[in-house]
């Protein structure tokens, strides 16, 4: 069955991929912007102490300082920073700039219990004048042109603040609010909280980037119905669906798309285990490959099968060779 949507003429959509920890890796925001439909990434987080990172440091969080703050596909990537103390964290900000990122983004929405017990994250969301205080000192300390962006989430237990936490990232000077659309005690349960986004955007003049339970085309129609936004951020959707960005642009492209066609997730899964085994190890490959195909396997039946199949295969030649197999069962594709 084919899918329509009809959408009106409208501001240009911009997609953000989410910055997921673990997960979004060099090797990731490069497969994934490699296929389409990604306007912006950000880094998974580098957590910020009280000290100032060798420059070594940063390269391995962000590979992309070599390549001009892009993936190979072009897409702009910011590097995120995490941290409760204003002044390491604009040190580090500066200095991230310094070796070449475009853009800073700032990390209160992590719901990690580790990271929110060192004052890191979600954390940061029950005193605005916190969140103040960093963004602030980070916008002071790099340059006037390079952005400086934030991600929240609605709240800590309770979304009554988040209005208020929004203002105070407006007023410290940031370029652009991500919020992710539950508090720090939802985790990730369904649902998404989208209703709230309104409630911000009618309060802040920056842009306000939508974030939270989008899977399908559905879900973002839905999402943009109700939060009116032009900006959106895709995380868990994108690992179960890596065409849905592109599906999304096509949206707008086309005026009408149609919901059936194949996916050829085989060919990308071998391409991006052998990617992770030249930029780490063997062993990683097999980790980040069965991580990615849990997550294919929640909308694909045929890659649940595989996943099942696949995920009690330890050693990495068999894997590779058994992935490989899979791959070559649906060359055409």
């Amino acid at each position: 069955m084919s899918l329509e949507i009809k959408l009106e003429a409208q501001k240009p959509i911009q997609l953000h991929l989410a910055p997921m920890e673990g997960v979004m890796d060099w090797v990731m925001r490069d497969t994934l912007t490699r296929i389409g439909g990604i306007d912006h990434c950000v880094t998974e987080f580098l957590r910020i102490t009280d000290q100032l990172y060798p420059d070594y440091i940063f390269y391995k969080n962000c590979p992309e300082l070599k390549t001009q703050s892009q993936t190979r596909a072009g897409t702009p990537v910011y590097l995120q920073l995490l941290g409760g103390q204003a002044v390491p964290m604009a040190e580090n900000a500066a200095r991230a700039v310094e070796l070449g990122a475009k853009g800073i983004d700032l990390n209160f929405g992590c719901p990690a219990k580790t990271v929110n017990r060192h004052d890191g994250g979600a954390a940061l969301l029950k005193s605005c004048s916190r969140l103040f205080e960093i963004t602030s000192q980070v916008r002071k300390t790099v340059p006037p042109h390079i952005p400086v962006t934030v991600k929240i989430r609605l709240g800590y237990d309770s979304p009554e603040a988040c209005v208020e936490n929004a203002l105070a990232i407006q007023e410290a000077g940031a370029h652009r609010l991500t919020v992710h659309c539950r508090t720090k005690t939802d985790g990730y349960k369904p649902p998404a909280y989208w209703d709230w986004i309104p409630k911000i955007k009618e309060k802040v003049k920056i842009p306000v980037v939508a974030n939270g339970e989008i899977w399908t085309l559905n879900d973002f129609k839905n999402c943009k119905e109700q939060t009116q936004c032009t900006e959106f951020m895709i995380g868990r959707g994108a690992l179960s669906n890596p065409y849905l960005f592109l599906e999304i642009k096509n949206l707008f492209q086309t005026d009408v798309c149609k919901n059936s066609d194949p996916k050829p997730w085989k060919k990308l899964l071998f391409d991006f285990y052998e990617a992770s085994e030249n930029f780490k190890s063997s062993d990683f490959a097999v980790r980040r490959t069965k991580q990615w195909l849990r997550g294919l396997a929640l909308q694909d039946a045929e890659a649940h099968s595989a996943f099942q199949d696949l995920k009690i295969i330890i050693k990495p030649l068999e894997f590779k060779e058994r992935l490989k197999s899979y791959k070559e069962t649906n060359a055409s594709v």
